[in-house]
């Protein structure tokens, strides 16, 4: 079988440029395969290596890289957060991040509601910023969370709520920008003045020109829908005083490298309503939108039938769709109604449901008053196109056809027609997003690593571009034209507005440098060369997996399942990616690393890449925090990679002193704690610590855990023949970190379940040695056959209980749910299957038990007292959170606050090591520190894991409780 050829083999590194780009910037400049190999790809289905990646932090550097490019031969691609899904900020070049360092907040009039940003500016930290002041720039893609202005600048970005405020062409005031060469100029509300150069009036007036001799196409051609961005704005310039600066809104980076952009701000709507809409069948919900956009709403958005059943198994999502779902409909529009009086809004609600009625759909709404329902329910409109790309296997939905828009009075017929389309071609295609503006998301299911695949792709295009025309609508309407569609641009346009797109290209970009191949002289769509998966990909390394990767077919198919959208880039909220928030590094990004195993295992970084110090460099700051399990809708599973990759690598290279000592710390710990006093000198004398950092790598400013008596559990040990099954049996899982180092925590553990009248068991191994263990601190090192043997040992013990219906709980979320989560990977799934379901955090017994009046637990009061409460990244991977807050609220008069933080930043030993303990302390400074330390003196501090309550200890001076503690102190005496 043939492989896809090599990064080294489609390029050699250019060493000049390189080091002409380090010397002359202030910016890193990265030329290395691993870097080269994550910026090829963007959310599309096209992977093009590029020479190098710079990495600007001022103007400057962006005119250096474009003069040093010039004179190597080398274009120059600007680049926001690569998730363009039609291969727009990807190609043979230079590629310039403008996100890392480039995204500064300029000029903030709140008065003039103007601000002027940096291109690498966050479309959402923008909004937070001006949120103070009751504004917003009002055009939000779904991705609004990891999207840059300049990537939005550059695809003409729109947004759900088009319909109130446009697109981004409609809200841009002003522009800065560079020429190929450097030279910078300026575009804006005004003519070009005489301050400008003699380059650029005498650009400008050609282009206004030029707009107004095709002034006759334009307006016969140009489509009739809110939704066209393909091409360029000649449109742009027809009016008595033409904005110039939108003529390079939508030029996708191919006419200049934009440095600033000046925009228009909106008022936020004091108040929003939501009225979910249910439908029977597609064509009903296509037929009756252009009754409901006549009630005059915000925005009305699809949710298809897929996003439907696929987001009933995706744990973010299912308590969401529940809420806003009745019975089983087959999609439904989610429709907004924004304004400043609520109870017009509620009117707007009421007209909506007659509406619905009057087309024969009583009853069929189901209201969404309140903010806090409201934001789940756009975050599962948002996360639409990734819930859809988690389908297993080689088919997914590809983007192509992606954001076709047609006149409403057309939609049904449209949709129905590409159904067939689809149908012919035998597949099924995937809807989502803009009914209001006839824009739907469209993607058929096609393997696009088989030519069939390929080819059915061509054929839909071409159909579905002569279907568009037919309906009188856009080819290109959101997403812009890069690889996919710019060859649909001249068929859509004709030859002589196809020409006159030429000369705006040849104007600004004579030379062809920036962006070439897109929206003019386009590459060809269906040039697999230019794809993810090329002729010939495959994944053969490793040769055989120490983990179980079959629900994915393989471990290729589950590194696969990243679509490169960029959801891990998101800056707040949730958990993923914690690295990459603290370095903004993409190396240190699920996306990242994803994109560097992909081409590891598939042979195209060399042929030992895979268990290379490059690869570990990548996956180093991963922390394991499952975080991308839960907040990545395609369900990456980065942790468990890692542990694939470190059983792999460590074989290769071995296992240092440092990740021995703690892989084996379950096996030495019963000794040690007999040796505590001895084993707590390191942190008691400083040189101590210093030859530990010098000699294992523990950094001599972090305290160790302290050694401590034991936990033994009280009573004799019990037999499986003791369980009655009546659901008040538990065993007491002892973890290591609890049992040795903080046994105080399992003893009000031991006194809240006693008091909620639970059967206590105490199971010991068969062999009757060392505590059972769940293996986690060998998994974290990658020794799987270790952590086996003690997954297998730990279930040999407790199944006897497990088969007559007791329960497992534990403390410390780590080790309890590698129970439901990694014994699948390394046990038979009828071992494994049902320990899972029978293992439960202690929060999660109680608090289910509590609310089915299983069980009661004697509290005292606890009125005016405080809880600050941190979840673990791996309760919050496993949705225990509610849980913790419901036991926590079960304490009467206690006031619950949590804390929206990512990781900590211990993650196990991640924390301890004196190369990580920087990233480790910017981790938790994001979000946890600061608001632990605002927390009052009396105030408790919630945290159930061990590493968790360290990093608080260590970098707040504050104590932070386990659950069970805080239930054990509010007991009746």
């Amino acid at each position: 079988m043939t492989h896809a050829a090599p990064l080294a083999k489609q390029g050699s590194r250019n060493l000049g440029l390189e080091r002409r780009l380090a010397q002359a910037l202030e910016g890193e400049v990265r030329f290395d395969a691993f870097t080269r190999g994550r910026y090829a790809t963007d959310a599309s289905i096209y992977q093009i290596i590029p020479q190098g990646v710079a990495f600007p932090k001022s103007e400057a550097d962006i005119a250096a890289a474009l003069q040093i490019a010039a004179e190597h031969g080398v274009p120059v691609i600007a680049r926001g957060g690569g998730t363009s899904q039609n291969g727009q900020p990807i190609g043979d070049a230079l590629v310039l991040d403008m996100s890392r360092h480039f995204n500064a907040i300029r000029d903030y009039d709140p008065a003039s509601r103007t601000v002027s940003v940096a291109p690498g500016i966050v479309l959402e930290q923008l909004n937070s910023h001006v949120k103070q002041d009751g504004l917003f720039f009002p055009v939000e893609p779904s991705t609004a969370s990891r999207c840059t202005i300049g990537g939005m600048a550059g695809n003409n970005s729109s947004g759900a709520r088009s319909l109130r405020y446009g697109k981004m062409v409609d809200n841009v005031i002003a522009l800065r920008a560079q020429f190929h060469d450097g030279e910078a100029f300026a575009l804006g509300e005004s003519p070009v003045g005489d301050n400008a150069s003699v380059r650029a009036r005498d650009l400008m007036t050609r282009m206004l020109s030029l707009a107004d001799g095709h002034r006759d196409e334009i307006e016969r051609i140009f489509p009739k829908v809110q939704r066209r961005v393909g091409g360029y704005n000649l449109d742009e310039l027809l009016p008595a005083r033409p904005n110039l600066s939108h003529l390079l809104v939508g030029s996708e980076g191919t006419l200049a490298i934009t440095t600033e952009a000046t925009l228009r701000l909106s008022p936020l709507p004091t108040h929003r309503v939501m009225g979910v809409c249910h439908f029977p069948d597609f064509r009903a919900a296509m037929e009756t939108t252009q009754h409901i956009v006549a009630l005059g709403p915000v925005a009305v958005e699809l949710v298809d039938n897929n996003v439907l059943v696929l987001g009933a198994d995706i744990p973010l999502f299912v308590r969401t769709l529940a809420d806003i779902t009745r019975g089983q409909p087959n999609c439904l529009l989610l429709v907004e109604f924004a304004g400043d009086d609520l109870a017009v809004l509620k009117r707007d609600l009421k007209r909506l449901d007659q509406c619905m009625a009057d087309h024969g759909f009583a009853e069929a709404v189901v209201e969404v008053v309140e903010p806090a329902r409201q934001k789940p329910v756009w975050e599962v409109r948002e996360a639409c196109l990734n819930i859809m790309m988690s389908m297993k296997g080689d088919g997914k939905p590809v983007s192509f056809i992606e954001d076709c828009a047609v006149p409403l009075e057309h939609l049904a017929d449209y949709t129905d027609a590409v159904t067939e389309l689809f149908a012919r071609h035998g597949t099924r295609g995937t809807w989502y997003a803009h009914a209001s503006v006839g824009c739907l998301h469209v993607r058929p299911i096609l393997n696009m690593k088989d030519e069939a695949g390929v080819k059915a792709m061509r054929g839909i295009a071409e159909a579905a571009c002569d279907l568009v025309r037919q309906f009188k609508g856009s080819y290109s309407g959101e997403h812009g034209d890069g690889i996919s569609r710019s060859e649909f641009v001249e068929p859509m346009f004709g030859g002589p507005l196809t020409r006159a797109f030429e000369a705006v290209k040849d104007g600004f970009d004579p030379e062809n440098r920036l962006n070439p191949g897109k929206i003019v002289r386009p590459l060809r769509m269906d040039d697999r060369s230019l794809m993810r998966f090329p002729p010939g990909y495959a994944t053969p390394i490793p040769a055989a997996t120490a983990l179980d990767w079959s629900d994915w077919g393989g471990l290729g198919g589950a590194v696969e399942m990243c679509n490169n959208n960029g959801t891990c880039r998101k800056l707040s909220g949730g958990t993923m990616c914690p690295s990459y928030r603290a370095t903004r590094d993409e190396t240190h990004l699920t996306r990242g690393r994803a994109n560097s195993l992909r081409l590891a295992i598939s042979g195209q970084l060399g042929p030992d890449a895979f268990t290379s110090p490059e690869m570990k460099e990548t996956l180093d700051l991963c922390v394991s925090c499952k975080g991308c399990k839960r907040d990545c809708p395609t369900g990456v599973d980065m942790a468990r990679m890692k542990i694939e990759f470190l059983h792999h690598y460590h074989r290769r290279h071995g296992l240092p002193l440092k990740e021995r000592l703690i892989a084996w710390l379950p096996r030495y710990a019963p000794y040690a704690a007999k040796l505590a006093p001895l084993m707590n000198l390191r942190d008691r004398i400083p040189a101590l610590a210093k030859l530990s950092e010098r000699w294992l790598g523990f950094s001599a400013r972090r305290s160790l855990p302290v050694w401590r008596k034991p936990w033994a559990q009280a009573g004799t040990p019990a037999t499986a023949s003791e369980v009655k099954g009546d659901g008040r049996d538990i065993v007491l899982f002892g973890d290591t970190f609890n049992r040795y180092y903080e046994r105080e925590n399992l003893e009000a553990a031991e006194r809240v379940l006693a008091a909620g009248g639970y059967r206590i068991h105490k199971v010991e191994p068969a062999d009757g040695g060392r505590p059972l263990c769940c293996g986690r601190t060998f998994l974290s090192a990658g020794l799987v056959d270790e952590a086996r043997t003690e997954a297998k040992r730990t279930l040999d013990a407790l199944s006897p209980y497990i088969a007559r219906g007791a329960r497992i709980v534990g403390l410390e979320p780590s080790c309890l749910l590698t129970f439901r989560d990694e014994f699948g990977a390394i046990l038979p799934k009828e071992q494994a299957e049902p320990a899972a379901r029978a293992a439960f955090l202690l929060e999660e017994l109680l608090a289910a038990d509590i609310k089915s009046g299983a069980t009661t637990l004697p509290l005292k009061d606890q009125r005016g007292r405080v809880a600050h409460l941190h979840g673990h990244c791996h309760q919050k991977a496993f949705a225990a959170m509610g849980a913790v807050e419901a036991t926590l609220r079960a304490i009467p008069g206690l006031e619950v606050k949590p804390i929206e933080s990512s990781c900590c930043g211990m993650s196990g030993a991640f924390g301890y090591g004196a190369s990580t303990m920087d990233v480790s302390l910017a981790m938790a400074e994001l979000s946890l520190l600061p608001a632990v330390r605002k927390a009052g003196a009396q105030d408790l501090v919630v945290a159930d894991g061990t590493s968790c309550r360290h990093q608080i200890h260590d970098g707040a001076g504050r104590e932070a409780l386990h659950v069970a503690r805080v239930l054990d102190m509010a007991l009746e005496a």
